[in-house]
């Protein structure tokens, strides 16, 4: 018999993120960042692109609308990652 999960507390998005950019620099011990900004973005984008359509079940006109971007943008992001609907 497993333990039951515990639930944790919800922890906002920006705490998490400015979490694993502080482990990040650590990591780094003073060598500097570079492109950092790509690297960000592109570590939160893809698994947010992957969960759309999850959530939608492939639907890309639906996954577009719950991200806030038209069909022909998210099909140009989906394509960067490799990621194929269906």
């Amino acid at each position: 018999m497993t333990a039951p999960k515990q639930k944790r507390a919800h922890e906002p998005l920006c705490e998490m993120v400015t979490q694993s950019l502080d482990r990040y620099f650590e990591d780094l011990n003073g060598e500097p960042a570079v492109e950092l900004y790509d690297l960000v973005i592109s570590q939160v984008e893809r698994p947010l692109l992957e969960i759309a359509l999850r959530e939608t079940r492939g639907n890309v006109s639906r996954a577009a609308q719950m991200l806030g971007m038209n069909r022909a943008t998210l099909r140009k992001r989906l394509q960067k990652y490799g990621l194929n609907t269906k």
